[in-house]
């Protein structure tokens, strides 16, 4: 026994030699493939991933590959810590690929922060877990007196789901001298076990036999499985039942309803009563898939009884006897193809997907990863992937079934800030079946724009003799940009102002963007300013625009006029001083002759500096008058008046 379990280790250690063998050599083209036994414990070293795959494990756990899981069983885990492929449960090879020569399981590795996927195969191969089993354990048959000897009748045929040399080997029979055993070979190759009859039969010198069939595989050591055979001895039954044909083939296609008849199968016997009598059986059906069909004992016919599905099974063999009342039988196969009908929904799924991006990504970048299967066959399972609507994103192969979504070229937040791309796979049937997914992305914005201000330029009046701190104006500015790259503050470009800074004159508050007086204006002494304001956003670095604004100071009557000449008295030289001076006029001067010319000034500017002139107080107030706007003083009725 401990040979025995040393044996069987030393085979798993070489089974694991190999698949690291054959891993190094696929890894360079992005596909792992491993090989392990059936049957080892939950937790089972695979293979190492991260050193197939030349990823350090620190990089594995910074950028978070995982197994990718897509709703199946899971049946492998992907250590982070170690980047071993361990198994996730243990694993029967019988279940996994029931019929199937070599058993391959797949998953994918992918590697988030490269946006990469890796496929694996894992073989699973096969160890002698498993003994040949006859589907019944008891079987009898019935043969005539009479039958001459060679002839031969089919037995149960022993099934065993293990493959190759651990498969079903060979078949014994131990019993008397009446029978012998020989094994025929079908056309697919399956060993099928025949009842021979070698020696007379007498039913009064013995009305039974008892036999024992033994099965037995190729295993080390070798497993065996044994039916017994009950052979009755009948009195003559001179003709067998014959098939009217060795095979009876049909095709149907997956969606024939539950109920139908799919084919009958028809065999007469020349004899009559009870030995031309025939009842129909099920001998053997491949797979073991007996549920699905069922033979009518009566009339041979074959009517489907659970629905079929093309990407479960597409061939069943039945081996059908048929056999009369006195024990003779004949066989037949009935072949039933399954052709595929186009009922699968191609299955898209995102592996992984990112939800934001940077609108400076450069293009190429990848977003997604989608995995795109269809269960059919033909072209009912070839998928094509499309993006549905106008958006900057492709669509480029990246592993097998799998599709990587691109941006197509930089994106612009301000153009659009989130896209909803539709991925849509659509098979090759008729008609066609399609499913979608959605992605959605949200971009991130980069500080691109600056700001602009709603006007080229700014101008404002203020009166002059202003009072401290007045509002002058306000300018705005708009940034196409989102949250602090959108922030806009404002401040005054350097100037001077009458040799005094400009900052000592005016201010911009920051947020808003309002212009203050921060001084009272003398329109006598500064009749304009021009300054610059700057907007600056928040982003990093930060992106400015400047403008210009004129600010024009507006004049009040704030000065009375003054006399030039005739100089005033010292005593009047204060604003609206009377002139006391003395002008000599002939006493010969006629009226309208020029006495005195007064001369005045403004300091005021436009209707604020026009001068108008009268005579406050005359000794004879009709002796003279003076001119209105010129200032000239002359005699009565002079053209001055």
């Amino acid at each position: 026994m401990c040979a025995a379990r040393e044996g069987r280790w030393g085979r798993r250690q070489r089974a694991l030699l190999c698949c690291v063998l054959v891993a190094a050599l696929e890894a360079a083209w992005g596909q792992l493939r491993y090989s392990v036994p059936e049957e080892l414990p939950k937790g089972s070293f695979v293979g190492d991933v991260a050193k197939d795959l030349a990823l350090q494990l620190a990089a594995l756990r910074d950028r978070g590959a995982r197994i990718l899981d897509r709703g199946r069983t899971r049946y492998f885990t992907l250590h982070a810590n170690s980047g071993h492929l361990v198994t996730a449960e243990r694993l029967d090879r019988e279940q996994l690929c029931e019929g199937l020569q070599r058993c391959v399981l797949r998953c994918e590795v992918i590697v988030e922060g490269e946006m990469k996927v890796y496929g694996i195969e894992v073989e699973i191969t096969d160890i002698n877990d498993n003994i040949p089993r006859f589907g019944e354990s008891e079987k009898e048959v019935r043969i005539s007196e009479t039958t001459a000897p060679g002839s031969r009748f089919p037995l149960a045929v022993a099934h065993d789901p293990d493959v190759g040399i651990n498969s079903l080997q060979s078949y014994e029979l131990s019993g008397d001298e009446h029978f012998s055993l020989s094994v025929q070979a079908g056309a697919d190759g399956e060993k099928r076990p025949e009842l021979v009859l070698a020696k007379v039969l007498d039913r009064e010198e013995a009305a039974f036999h008892e036999l024992v069939l033994m099965a037995s595989d190729g295993g080390e050591p070798s497993r065996t499985g044994t039916a017994r055979i009950r052979v009755s001895v009948l009195d003559a039954n001179d003709n067998a039942p014959v098939f009217s044909q060795a095979v009876y083939a049909v095709r149907v296609p997956e969606d024939v309803p539950v109920g139908s008849t799919l084919l009958t199968l028809t065999a007469t016997d020349a004899d009559e009563a009870l030995n031309g009598e025939v009842k129909y059986s099920v001998v053997k059906v491949t797979a073991a898939k007996t549920d699905k069909f069922y033979v009518d004992p009566e009339t041979g016919s074959i009517r489907l009884v659970r629905s079929l599905d093309f990407e479960e099974g597409d061939l069943y063999e039945l081996r059908v006897e048929a056999q009369d009342g006195g024990g003779l039988s004949d066989t037949a196969t009935a072949s039933i193809s399954v052709t595929d009908v186009n009922d699968n929904v191609p299955e898209l799924t995102v592996s992984s997907a990112l939800s934001e991006i940077s609108e400076d990504a450069p293009s190429g970048t990848v977003v997604a990863l989608l995995h795109v299967q269809d269960r059919d066959s033909g072209a009912n399972g070839e998928v094509q992937c499309s993006i549905v609507d106008s958006v900057p994103f492709l669509l480029e192969r990246a592993l097998d079934n799998y599709y990587s979504v691109v941006t197509a070229r930089e994106l612009d937040r301000e153009e659009v800030s989130e896209y909803n791309v539709t991925v849509r796979a659509a098979d090759g049937g008729s008609p066609s079946l399609r499913s979608s997914a959605v992605l959605a992305l949200r971009v991130l914005d980069v500080n691109d724009n600056a700001p602009v201000f709603a006007e080229a330029r700014y101008s404002a009046r203020l009166a002059e003799n202003n009072a401290e701190g007045a509002l002058v104006l306000t300018v705005r500015a708009r940034d196409a940009d989102w949250g602090q790259n959108a922030r806009v503050r404002y401040r005054l470009a350097e100037g001077r102002v009458r040799g005094a800074p400009l900052s000592s004159y005016v201010s911009v508050q920051a947020e808003t963007g309002a212009l203050y007086a921060l001084r009272s204006f003398d329109y006598e002494e500064v009749r304009e300013v021009g300054l610059w304001v700057r907007a600056e956003d928040g982003g990093a670095p930060a992106l400015s625009s400047n403008v210009s604004v004129r600010l024009l100071i507006v004049d009040e009557n704030d000065n009375a006029p003054q006399v030039l000449y005739p100089p005033a008295a010292a005593a009047g030289a204060a604003a609206g001083a009377v002139w006391t001076g003395v002008e000599l006029a002939p006493r010969s001067a006629e009226p309208g002759a020029l006495v005195a010319k007064v001369v005045a000034v403004d300091a005021d500017a436009g209707q604020n500096a026009w001068l108008s002139y009268e005579l406050a107080k005359a000794t004879e107030p009709g002796l003279f008058r003076v001119g209105l706007h010129s200032g000239e003083r002359s005699p009565p009725n002079s053209s001055h008046a």
